[in-house]
C-alpha cells in the first residue's frame, strides 16, 4: 500500500467531494495519508480529518506564507494540538524566499522556523520542511537544531545539499515534479539518494504528475512517483512502494 506523505485535504479544491476522495483511497491502493496544516485553522482541520479517517494522520504547524497576523505566542496552540495521538509531525514549516523578498520578512520567516524546530525537538516529533529558494538558510537552521529530524518535502535543492541533509539524518520527499520533462535536477538527486531516505507525496491538490498535469491532484496519483523512482533506480515498482511506505511509517511513528 502506498503512503502519500503530504496532502492538503482541507483545501477548498476538495470541498465538493472530500469524503468521496478520502474514503476511496484504501481501495485505490493508498493505505496512508499525512495531512499537514499551514496555520492554526488548517492544522485543526487536518486533525479533524485524521480523527474521521483511520488511514489519515495529521501534522500541525505554521507555513512561512501564513505568518500575517501571527505571533510566536500562537505556537502554544500548535503545541496543544500536537498532543493528539494522530498528530505525527510539526509542519508544514520552513522558509519561502520566492514570495518574500524583503529582509525583514525573511527574518520573520527564519524566527518562526527556528521556533518551530525548537518545538519539534521539545516534543520529539519530526518536522515537515518547506524550502523554496532558501536552501542555504534552511540548511543553516537545520544544522543549528542537531536534535531535529524530519523531511524536506517537495525536495528542490542540489545533490550537495541533499548529501548534507542525509548525513544529518533527514529524509527527502518527492512530488509529481519528478515526472516532468524538465525535472533534471530532481532526477539527479534521486539517482544519488539512498532509497531508505526517500519518501513520496502528492502535495495535493497541487502539482499533479504527468499525465495529469494541470488537473487537481489527489493521493491516487502518488503511484506515479513510485513508478518514476523505480525507473530511475532500476527497481520493481512494488519494491519502491514497500520501501517508501516503510520510510514514512518509521519517520512518523505510524
Amino acid at each position: 500500500m502506498l503512503f502519500d506523505t503530504h496532502a492538503h485535504y482541507y483545501d477548498e479544491a476538495f470541498d465538493a467531494d472530500r469524503d468521496q476522495v478520502l474514503s476511496a483511497l484504501p481501495g485505490a491502493g493508498v493505505g496512508l495519508v499525512l495531512c499537514p496544516g499551514c496555520d492554526i485553522p488548517t492544522s485543526q482541520a487536518s486533525l479533524e480529518l485524521a480523527e474521521k479517517y483511520p488511514h489519515v494522520y495529521a501534522a500541525v504547524g505554521i507555513h512561512p506564507e501564513n505568518l500575517d497576523g501571527v505571533s510566536l505566542d500562537h505556537l502554544d496552540q500548535i503545541e496543544a494540538m500536537a498532543a493528539h495521538p494522530k498528530v505525527k509531525a510539526i509542519g508544514e514549516i520552513g522558509l519561502d524566499y520566492y514570495w518574500v523578498k524583503d529582509e525583514e520578512g525573511q527574518k520573520r520567516e527564519r524566527d518562526f522556523f527556528d521556533a518551530q524546530l525548537d518545538l519539534a525537538e521539545k516534543l520529539d516529533l519530526p518536522a515537515i520542511v518547506h524550502d523554496r529558494e532558501a536552501h542555504k538558510d534552511s540548511l543553516d537552521l537545520v544544522k543549528a537544531h542537531p536534535n531535529a529530524r524530519g523531511v524536506f518535502h517537495c525536495y528542490s535543492g542540489s545533490v550537495e545539499v541533499a548529501k548534507t541533509l542525509v548525513i544529518l539524518g533527514w529524509t527527502l520527499s518527492f512530488t509529481g515534479v519528478i515526472t516532468f520533462k524538465n525535472a533534471r535536477k530532481a532526477i539527479e538527486v534521486l539517482e544519488w539518494a539512498p532509497l531508505d531516505r526517500v519518501m513520496i507525496e502528492t502535495d495535493a491538490p497541487y502539482m499533479a504528475p504527468e499525465p495529469y498535469r494541470g488537473k487537481r491532484n489527489d493521493s491516487r496519483y502518488v503511484s506515479r512517483m513510485a513508478e518514476t523512482i523505480a525507473a530511475v533506480k532500476g527497481l520493481p515498482v512494488e519494491e519502491v512502494v514497500r520501501i517508501t511506505t516503510e520510510n514514512g511509517r518509521r519517520l512518523f511513528g505510524i
